[in-house]
């Protein structure tokens, strides 16, 4: 019988951890298996070329700012969303918890979030829960602006998708002039019921729960917002954190001359794009990020192959300046602390 229960937790114990490994290697290989997908037969010797050739890189270097810059407001925000649940820590902390989280997200998609917390409690003293729920305040605010940000630039390139349909051959208005008014109340009809039908088969399932916890505690962060000390200040960040996402994707676009003439309207359509595609849990959104703006500046004019070696160059230099950003916040940290246990121990002895 001992036999038989130690067998069972150690297949129980197993199965856990290659759960976990699970989790960690298909983030990894599905942005692999994209990246390998977009990427395969092409002449590396080339891209090298554009690189050290044909690439301005005054306007990559001069977008780098925005960058940090984006990532340093991210901490000062999270920092003012920490005060109304008791929580003062310190800026340098706070910004230091971002660069770190960004750089441990490359490794395990979505981590980030856990490790910024983590770093608070342990160099501040934050509550860990406390800190997480204040991340659901973020990311509720962040969702919505973006939406706000996707429904504008849908309109006003609206233009741009219907010439996606003209290219492809698809005439939306011709689809919708098939259909008879008894084929309108069909489709309803079984519209109707996929969704009834859904609704009952997501309550039997765990991931309906999910869901509805998840939308129960972005509600509930959002109606935190009302014991925020300073709106007008929040505002200001949550602004500059995603003008200056913008500008440090924007300004990367004078880098090539096939790019350098597209405009505002692309740069904002790509990065709209762009910045729903991360939500696939890869490293950086490598894979889907490249493979949503390869498509879009394919639909503004940019040749296949172009369009390829934008991506890849861009996601690539911005990838590595996280992976600085992340070491020189680490090295910080540990830094600060050396010091602090230092003149602890002075202390102790005067």
């Amino acid at each position: 019988m001992v036999k038989i229960l130690i067998f069972f937790t150690k297949f129980a114990v197993a199965m856990k951890t290659g759960s976990v490994i699970l989790k960690i290697l298909m983030p990894l290989v599905l942005g692999a298996g994209i990246l390998y997908w977009m990427y395969r037969g092409e002449d590396w010797q080339t891209i090298w070329h554009v690189m050290t050739d044909e690439m301005d890189w005054t306007w990559m270097l001069l977008s780098f700012p925005f960058g940090i810059l984006a990532q340093m407001f991210r901490g000062w925000r999270w920092r003012q969303t920490l005060e109304p649940v008791g929580e003062k820590p310190r800026s340098s902390v706070s910004i230091h918890s971002i660069f770190v989280s960004y750089a441990s997200s490359l490794v395990v998609p979505r981590v980030g979030e856990f490790t910024r917390c983590g770093i608070l409690n342990r160099y501040d003293g934050v509550s860990f829960p406390k800190a997480l729920g204040t991340v659901v305040t973020e990311r509720a605010i962040d969702s919505l602006l973006v939406m706000g940000i996707t429904a504008l630039v849908l309109l006003l390139e609206m233009s741009t998708f219907g010439m996606f349909f003209r290219k492809t051959g698809t005439n939306l208005q011709s689809i919708l002039n098939g259909f008879s008014w008894a084929g309108y109340l069909v489709v309803a009809i079984c519209g109707v019921a996929i969704l009834i039908l859904l609704h009952f088969l997501l309550r039997k399932l765990s991931i309906y729960n999910k869901v509805r916890a998840t939308l129960s505690g972005i509600w509930q962060g959002v109606i935190s917002l009302k014991d925020v000390r300073n709106i007008p200040l929040f505002t200001f960040f949550t602004l500059g954190i995603w003008v200056s996402y913008f500008l440090h994707y924007y300004l990367t676009f004078f880098c090539f001359d096939f790019t350098a003439d597209l405009g505002l309207g692309c740069a904002l359509v790509t990065f709209i794009v762009g910045s729903i595609a991360v939500i696939v849990p890869t490293p950086n959104g490598a894979g889907p990020w490249h493979f949503a703006v390869k498509t879009m500046l394919i639909l503004y004019g940019v040749a296949d192959e172009k369009a390829l070696y934008f991506v890849l160059i861009v996601h690539t230099v911005q990838t590595m300046l996280v992976v600085l950003l992340g070491i020189y916040a680490w090295l910080a940290l540990n830094f600060t602390s050396i010091i602090e246990e230092r003149g602890e121990r002075r202390e102790e002895r005067d």
